[in-house]
């Protein structure tokens, strides 16, 4: 396992994020496919944010990305969806007769954490140290 650093921090955080365009309309093909993927590698590159894997569908986006602590998923996905939406729109215009609205993404993403131990892992762990607390592990 790879565990990434920062300045007083050691961490392992990996999400699987998925998000959709408004009405799943399919429009993330051809030129705007290219676009989107480029502006999301560039606000990633930006946040210190590692795509490990992704895939731009038609219709949505899935990521499997390492965030670190100091960037909430939530701040994230806010700047991604946000840059996407606002570039995409202004460089493509004929998507603006679809998205009258303003708004390319429909609302909300789905996340989920991903790491290497279970949470049986943890509790099990957890169980063994309240028995011994002055064991190796302190």
């Amino acid at each position: 396992m790879h565990y990434d650093t920062g300045k007083h921090c050691i961490f392992y955080h990996r999400y699987h994020v998925v998000w959709s365009t408004k009405y799943r309309f399919k429009v993330l093909r051809g030129d705007v496919q290219r676009r989107i993927r480029e502006i999301i590698r560039r606000v990633c590159r930006e946040n210190g944010v590692d795509i490990i894997s992704g895939v731009v569908s038609a219709d949505h986006v899935h990521m499997f990305v390492s965030i670190p602590p100091k960037l909430s998923i939530s701040d994230f996905m806010r700047k991604v969806k946000g840059r996407s939406s606002f570039l995409i729109q202004r460089e493509f215009p004929a998507l603006k007769k679809r998205y009258w609205g303003q708004r390319f993404w429909g609302r909300g993403y789905f996340s989920t954490t991903n790491g290497a131990i279970t949470e049986d892992v943890v509790l099990q762990y957890l169980e063994k140290h309240v028995v011994d607390p002055t064991g190796a592990s302190r």
